[in-house]
Order: C-alpha cells, then sequence, then structure tokens
C-alpha cells in the first residue's frame, strides 16, 4: 500500500517538476537516506522515472501511471487539503469500502481488525466533513469522488505490482484491499503462480478438486487472500465475477448442489462482489420458484438443459 512517505514524494513532484533526492530532502524534511530508499521503491512500481544530469546526479519526475493521474485529480479539486496526512495506508484500506453506505463493524470484520481502529483511521476525514453518515453507516461524501477514485487506483496498483512480479502478463479481475482475483495471459505466468504459495488456482479451474471437471478455455484464474481459506462459495463467486453467461451459472449451481452450500453462506460472501442479486435468484431457481429468464442481467439454464447437466455429472 502507498505510504506517507512515497505519497509525500508523490504530492511534492505532482506539478510535474524534475528534482534531485537533495531537494526533495528539502521539501520534505527527510532524511536523505530515507527519500533514496522512498525513491526507489517508487521507480520500481512505475510512480516514478528517474534520468541522469552532469557528473552522474539522480533526478527524478512523476510518470502517467493511473495512480498518479487519479492523484492529480484529487489534488487539483481539493488542493486545500494535505492528503499524504490525511492518507494513511489504514485510511486507504477503510476508504476502499466507502463507495456506499456500510457499517463500521461490517468493514471491521471484513478486514479483521477491531471497531476502534476504523474509528480513528477515518477520524481525520470526519473532521473535515469528507464523510457522509447515515444512521449507523458511513459513505465517503459524493462531493468527493476523486478520493475514491484515487483510492481504487492504488489498491489495483498494488494488487497488480504483487502480481506481476510473479506474472507480468496479469489483469486484475476484481480486488479488495486484501484480495485479488487475477488473470493471465502465458503460459509461463500460469506455472510461476502455481508455484507461488500465497496465490490459488480458483474459478472453473478449482471444480475438479470437487469431482467437478469443465473444458477450460486459456489460463486458469488465481486468488490471493493470505491465511484466509478459499471455500466453494469464494468459488462459486469468483466464477460468476469472470463469466455471468449461463454455461458458467449452470457449472456453479451444480457446485452449490454438490457441495450442499447454504443459501446464507453464499449470499454473505457475494454481497462483496456485487452478486447478491444473482445468487439470490440462483437460489429460487434451485427452490423451482422462477423459471428462466430471471431478472435483466442474469442467465439461469433452461430446466431441461440443467436436468441433463446434473445427470452428466452425477450430481443428485
Amino acid at each position: 500500500m502507498l505510504s506517507k512517505g512515497e505519497l509525500t514524494i508523490v504530492d511534492a513532484l505532482i506539478t510535474g517538476r524534475e528534482a534531485t533526492p537533495e531537494e526533495l530532502a528539502t521539501d520534505t524534511g527527510y532524511t536523505r537516506d530515507h527519500i533514496y530508499h522512498l525513491l526507489d521503491e517508487l521507480i520500481d512500481t512505475g510512480l516514478l522515472r528517474e534520468t541522469r544530469r552532469h557528473h552522474n546526479q539522480r533526478v527524478v519526475q512523476i510518470t502517467e501511471h493511473p495512480v498518479i493521474e487519479q492523484y492529480r485529480k484529487l489534488t487539483a479539486e481539493f488542493s486545500h487539503v494535505d492528503w499524504p496526512e490525511l492518507l494513511t495506508p489504514a485510511t486507504i484500506r477503510i476508504c476502499w469500502y466507502l463507495d456506499e453506505p456500510r457499517r463500521i463493524t461490517s468493514i471491521a470484520d471484513r478486514l479483521e481488525i477491531s471497531r476502534q481502529s476504523v474509528h480513528k483511521a477515518l477520524s481525520p476525514l470526519k473532521n473535515r466533513a469528507l464523510l457522509s453518515p447515515a444512521g449507523p453507516e458511513y459513505a465517503l461524501s459524493d462531493s468527493i469522488q476523486p478520493l475514491l477514485e484515487f483510492i481504487q487506483a492504488v489498491v489495483v496498483h498494488d494488487h497488480l505490482n504483487r502480481a506481476r512480479n510473479l506474472a507480468p502478463s496479469t489483469t486484475v479481475e476484481w480486488c479488495d484491499p486484501h484480495r485479488a482475483l487475477i488473470r493471465v495471459q502465458e503460459r509461463h505466468d500460469t506455472e510461476s503462480l502455481y508455484a507461488a504459495e500465497e496465490w490459488e488456482v480458483t474459478g472453473l479451474a478449482r471444480f475438479k478438486q470437487f469431482g467437478l471437471q469443465f473444458f477450460l478455455a486459456g489460463e486458469p484464474a488465481f486468488w490471493y487472500a493470505p491465511e484466509e481459506t478459499l471455500t466453494p462459495a469464494e468459488i462459486v463467486c469468483h466464477t460468476l465475477v469472470l463469466d455471468s453467461g449461463s454455461r458458467r451459472v449452470s457449472y456453479s449451481l451444480l457446485l452449490i448442489e454438490a457441495e450442499a452450500i447454504a443459501q446464507q453462506e453464499l449470499m454473505d460472501v457475494a454481497v462483496w462482489y456485487g452478486l447478491a442479486d444473482t445468487i439470490s435468484e440462483m437460489y429460487r431457481y434451485l427452490a423451482g420458484e422462477n423459471e428462466p429468464p430471471a431478472a435483466d442481467g442474469i442467465y439461469l439454464p433452461s430446466r431441461t438443459e440443467y436436468e441433463a447437466l446434473k445427470e452428466q455429472y452425477g450430481v443428485a
């Protein structure tokens, strides 16, 4: 996650100026050694580029990276705010969830931190009226959409940077501050991720673990969520995020029935993926309460097709 020091450097260079490490040390009050460390990190992750002046003197400048572009928009609209002081890594993680009204307890549980930690991280934003309380829930104010877009860019960048160290062809299909669902395009990238302890194969490629093996076009998807168990409910959601067509919905229905995934268990997971309506319709379908087509954008199989699929794979 982008640290306060790194954001301070970006803020000092956001006008597009070039600067030496010595000039940045003067601007920020950081020691020269700390500046060198911060610059190396920012250059490695693509947020800064380095050139050399006479006598091999280092000079840095911001790049046109998506994180930089979103920060430029944020500072252009809210130039009076000291963003490096407000946006700690903890605040960035928490604000990710404030794209819609959410309870503090819900965010704390999702991040596995205390409610007090959430309140502490949000306190500076509350004091500046950047949050919109709605009863027991909070969201970022509508007027500060650039902040949300910057935070989203930072989180995606964090996951991309981590994954591309192993698999350069990575694209992020879904993420939150602690988790990422990715795809790759190259076979050697797939092999690198298979060998990495913190990445797990997911989506349709994971179904064979449950006795359901389907043809997989292209490379499998991978899941990053250290210290968490990849559950059948998560796999269903990953499958639908990657492709919500009727065939993938059919396969997901098979996994739900094969593993007897409880509706509430799956709904608790689906809400974080924006799939609550889809999952609700799928359980109505399994209960025989609706007939295809279901709600707009939800593609359920015909009863005949699905029963044939169940028989083919031996799902009772």
